[in-house]
């Protein structure tokens, strides 16, 4: 094994050792195993690129673009071109991967689920590691300042850690370096020339002592795990999910406090509305007859920052045994107590816990905590809904028109926090919304004109395809193009009621399901909503639903206003048949043509479980990325072939002439110093033949490259010529100036002297001579020849010839082998 491979193979098991500290990180470690792979293709690309050899820049660049793709093909690759080439899509999944990640290392406790974000950046982080440790230590050989990237990953992961197994990980990471280093210190030691050019003077003039490599790497690698073993110390304690310890979870401290980060549920949302496959999520039992109100409320998003809405980092508690009323609901409000037995199914696997709203009670088994303001429950220490059965009291909330648009000004805190609008946000939006509104008297009466604008009379269309959309214009954008699924239904009534001083939040959660012939009720994935709750003092939050032909159009928005000749909104049919069906359930509202086409309903992320990441074998994967990495090179081998030929050709033409003209000198420089003539005369003739083979080589295989770079440019060789008329043919063909065709035929005279002069001598700079040669072709050339000479040089079909010349000598090989095999026993035979 050569020292450069060495030395990668060592960097590439440094950084794995350093990124064992992660393991703790997480529940699940095969993504270790899926970032070896990759970590080992990101390490076999830069020792290619080396050995062609490419400039230390241009492999850099080649090992970061080969990462990107191979990322690409594991998290992106339905947003990128043959699912390997990133485009804007791909990026733009990035960036929600990284966010959701981000949010996803706010909230979890130790061990965190590995979802997308999370594993994004736990493979990512150890590729970018990888590469900078690869760069350091063999790219530009200083092994000692790659523990500085080793040593970064090393104290992130001991830092979110709790300190678990902490040793045993600071072992391997520091094992890992110090092997690096050693590896250093053996490649140099066996370039000793390089080693001591360097080395410092005495003060008489004479070379002094110098630092052996393996020394200066001992004490560099002494101070890096000296600041490894500090850092994770001097870390500032950090509070809340992932960045708690153990004991904590998501909350603080071991009582009923805490904090929940903000999560945004709905980052894939789209993509989860074109599900081909409704599976059935939840089986629900419910004591109640009319289920046109039993949605399945999972979070409230209140944090709206002029991009999406997401929730607010809020303080958690232990799970009261009794919930507290919702705010704002006054005695006067008619309300009945309904009592909900929920079963979720085993592969779905939700951090919030879906409830009817607004719950009263819970009976749940695992680690849950409440947070009050929203009222939801969420998991704690990575709990889940994965096959949970729970049952919730919860209260069926019927206000009156009456009462909602006589309902008081909210409290003025809940009013400033839950209509702030963010400057960003578009003027068409408050300007459209005071448009739609004109002429209401009240709140309530503003709310139900909203309503009415999206779901009848604005002209609006339902639409899974479209993307959800970035930036402040997003919502502007909906509103010109009218056309969205739930999500933007939700945003954009939300955000016009909040622009109305109007105080509003986006609820996520389930539409209610299909009734079963058993009594109970399924909830399937497309029956996954979002829609907008107004709040109104008297009542408390108030479920709206502007989204045509999804979910059920509350009673209490139904009435006409007084002075509008808008028809009541159509209230959803239940299911006449109460025969259990085996078709995928569905919203009551979706429409027979909407059933057809699929387009009804919407889904939450999916289980990280049953996504294609997580679902598919690591060798599949591993399949995967060794094919997209076959479809990237291939088409690269001829120029990779091309530029190895030729630097096997070139870079080492004026050694093999030094060297040989060396032992010419040096056996001739013997003879003459009084040795015996017998043993001069045996011994020199012998090396004058070595020395007459070498030379010949190399001028043949100079010759060899400057008639296949002539080729590269279009000039074909003529073996029929003698090298003096091929040469002369080249500088016609090739119309090269003096300096050059002098060039040319010098290569040629050379090559003419090693075939008929007795007594072949070395000739120096032939090499530089080609590439004067390929200079002054690239010059005079289209673009296009230029690109072709470099890309696919036609040259390369030597290669071809080369393997085929090699197949047929195997073949007379063999068959000569087996022709002795046959002779062999009639010989022994007539013995």
């Amino acid at each position: 094994m050569s020292g450069q491979a060495r030395m990668a193979l060592c960097a590439t098991a440094a950084t794995l050792m350093a990124a064992c500290a992660l393991l703790p990180l997480v529940d699940e470690p095969m993504w270790f195993l899926q970032a070896a792979v990759l970590l080992a293709i990101q390490a076999g690309v830069g020792a290619a690129a080396r050995r062609v050899p490419l400039a230390r820049p241009l492999t850099v660049a080649v090992q970061a673009l080969v990462t990107l793709m191979l990322l690409t093909l594991v998290f992106a690759r339905e947003y990128a071109l043959a699912g390997l080439l990133p485009g804007p899509d791909a990026f733009v999944h990035f960036a929600d991967l990284l966010q959701q990640g981000t949010d996803d290392v706010g909230r979890y406790a130790i061990p965190a689920p590995l979802s997308d974000g999370i594993k994004l950046m736990l493979i990512g982080g150890v590729l970018v590691i990888g590469l900078a440790v690869d760069v350091l230590a063999v790219t530009f050989r200083s092994a000692a300042p790659a523990g500085l990237p080793l040593l970064a990953l090393y104290s992130v992961a001991a830092g979110l850690s709790d300190g678990a197994g902490g040793w045993v990980w600071f072992l391997i990471a520091a094992a890992g370096y110090l092997m690096l280093l050693l590896a250093e210190g053996r490649e140099r030691l066996s370039q000793w020339g390089r080693v001591f050019g360097g080395a410092p003077r005495t003060p008489g003039g004479e070379p002094g002592s110098p630092v052996a490599p393996v020394r200066t790497g001992r004490r560099i690698g002494v101070v890096a795990l000296g600041v490894a073993l500090v850092v994770p110390l001097a870390l500032p304690a950090m509070n809340g999910g992932l960045l708690d310890s153990a004991g904590t979870g998501v909350g603080s401290g071991s009582g009923g406090g805490g904090t929940i980060s903000a999560v945004n549920p709905l980052v894939s949302l789209r993509d989860s509305l074109n599900v081909d496959e409704d599976r059935t999520v939840m089986t629900v039992r419910t004591s109640t007859n009319d289920i046109s109100n039993l949605y399945l409320r999972i979070v409230s998003l209140d944090d709206f920052d002029g991009t999406t809405w997401k929730p607010s980092r809020r303080n958690i508690v232990a799970v009261p045994d009794e919930l507290p009323t919702p705010t704002g609901l006054g005695p006067d409000v008619r309300r009945s107590e309904v009592r909900t037995r929920v079963a979720a199914a085993d592969w779905y696997a939700q951090d919030w816990l879906p409830m009817p709203y607004p719950p009263s009670g819970v009976q749940v088994d695992g680690s849950w905590r409440y947070e009050p303001v929203g009222m939801t429950l969420v998991g704690d220490h990575g709990q889940n809904t994965r096959g949970a059965n729970y049952e919730v009291t919860s209260l069926d909330v019927r206000p009156t028109a009456e009462q909602l648009a006589s309902a008081p000004a909210p409290p003025g805190a809940l009013e400033r926090e839950f209509t702030e609008v963010p400057d960003s946000l578009p003027s068409v939006v408050s300007r459209t919304a005071r448009q739609i509104t004109d002429g209401a008297a009240n709140p309530y009466e503003q709310a139900v004109k909203l309503q009415e604008h999206f779901a009848l009379t604005g002209g609006f269309q339902y639409d899974t395809e479209v993307e959800v959309g970035g930036g402040s214009d997003a919502i502007a954008r909906f509103l010109r193009d009218k056309r969205g699924f739930c999500v933007h239904f939700s945003f954009a009534m939300a955000s016009m009621a909040r622009t109305l001083g109007i105080p509003a939040r986006v609820a996520v959660g389930f539409a209610p399901g299909t009734p079963q012939a058993d009594g109970t009720v399924t909830v399937g994935l497309r029956d996954a909503h979002a829609w907008p709750e107004l709040y109104f003092e008297g009542v408390g939050w108030t479920r709206f639903e502007p989204t045509p032909n999804r979910g059920t159009t509350p009673t209490y928005t139904q009435p006409e206003i007084p002075g509008s000749s808008v028809p009541d909104l159509p209230e959803a049919s239940s299911s006449a048949d109460a025969a259990p069906s085996a078709a995928p359930s569905t919203s009551e509202s979706c429409s027979a043509d909407d059933k057809r086409l699929e387009v009804c309903g919407g889904a939450l992320p999916l289980d990280p479980g049953t996504s294609d990441d997580e679902g598919r074998p690591w060798y599949q994967t591993a399949g995967w990325i060794l094919l997209g990495l076959a479809v990237v090179v291939i088409p690269l081998l001829p120029m990779l072939w091309r530029l190895r030929r030729r630097s096997v050709r070139l870079a080492s033409a004026r050694h093999t002439a030094a060297a040989a003209q060396g032992v010419l000198t040096r056996e001739r420089g013997g003879a003459g110093r009084g040795d015996v003539v017998e043993a001069s005369a045996l011994q020199v003739e012998p090396s004058e033949q070595h020395v007459a083979e070498v030379t010949a080589g190399h001028v043949l295989a100079v010759w060899r490259e400057l008639t296949d770079t002539a080729w590269d440019y279009g000039i074909v060789p003529d073996d029929a010529l003698t090298p003096r008329k091929a040469a002369a043919r080249i500088v016609r063909l090739g119309h090269l100036d003096e300096r050059t065709a002098e060039s040319v035929h010098r290569v040629a005279s050379a090559v003419e002297q090693v075939l008929f002069a007795p007594r072949p001598r070395a000739e120096a700079g032939l090499a530089d001579e080609v590439r004067r040669l390929r200079v002054a072709l690239g010059s005079r050339a289209g673009w296009r020849t230029r690109v072709r000479a470099v890309v696919a040089p036609r040259s390369a079909i030597r290669a071809v010839w080369d393997l085929t010349d090699r197949w047929a000598a195997v073949k007379a090989r063999l068959a000569t082998r087996w022709a002795a095999l046959v002779r062999r026993p009639s010989g022994q035979q007539s013995g």
